[in-house]
């Protein structure tokens, strides 16, 4: 059982077919140009089809909260998720989300222009127009009231987003959202939660921007604590439609 998640219905867009793909565990809303569900899910399981039988050879993939070297032969989405979390500084399975996604999306990119991928607030783009990502931090006042404005590229790029009130991901921080933008969906999630870790206050919003600033391939961030935001990068945060604040 999957279980509803309504922010999605602020998602939806007539510029796109929207649809969700549902594999085993992993819960993806899709946007592209026609529907391609079938096609999704049958990335979306061989992603995870890869990952889980690399972990049945070493288990100890799943739980390692420090950067982890490859060994030996590993399918492309393993290599790319110890990447992303060696350049964070975190373990592996921080980027696992930001890495289906980018896999999923990859691969739709045969039969789709255009296509977002949203996995659990992280999410993979390839738009050719300016699109705006709305902020959910969970019971912070600024909570969907923000959102980052970006431009459309000639390729993809990721956005994906960390919260140690929202959700059942580890962390060990307080922030109410951690936002991060990079080509690399995988490096987003993975450095998403190294920086979202590191907020305790919002006293920590200035040291996590240099210290998110120093990760190479990161392009933006969006902290948001309680009633405090700070951003940096190439990116625009502009207020939500619709709302007031």
């Amino acid at each position: 059982m999957h279980e509803p998640r309504t922010y999605r219905l602020a998602a939806r867009s007539g510029r796109w077919i929207g649809f969700e793909v549902h594999a085993q565990e992993t819960d993806l809303f899709i946007q592209a140009h026609q529907n391609l569900e079938k096609i999704g899910r049958e990335l979306a399981l061989g992603c995870r089809g890869f990952i889980e039988s690399y972990i049945a050879d070493c288990p100890e993939f799943l739980h390692a909260l420090e950067p982890w070297k490859v060994q030996g032969p590993a399918p492309e989405i393993v290599r790319t998720m110890a990447w992303a979390g060696r350049m964070a500084g975190v373990g592996p399975m921080a980027a696992v989300a930001g890495a289906i996604a980018e896999c999923v999306g990859t691969g739709l990119q045969a039969f789709s222009p255009e296509v977002v991928v949203e996995n659990g607030g992280d999410i993979f783009l390839k738009v050719n127009e300016p699109v705006v990502i709305g902020v959910f931090a969970g019971n912070s006042p600024l909570s969907m009231k923000a959102g980052i404005r970006l431009q459309g590229r000639d390729s993809s790029f990721g956005v994906c987003t960390s919260s140690a009130t929202v959700g059942h991901s580890l962390s060990f921080g307080k922030a109410d959202a951690v936002c991060v933008i990079s080509r690399s969906c995988a490096l987003a999630d993975a450095a998403a939660t190294a920086l979202c870790n590191q907020v305790r206050s919002s006293k920590d919003i200035s040291k996590v921007m240099k210290t998110g600033k120093n990760i190479q391939g990161i392009e933006g961030i969006v902290v948001v604590i309680g009633k405090d935001i700070g951003f940096w990068g190439n990116l625009e945060v502009v207020p939500l439609a619709g709302k007031k604040g």
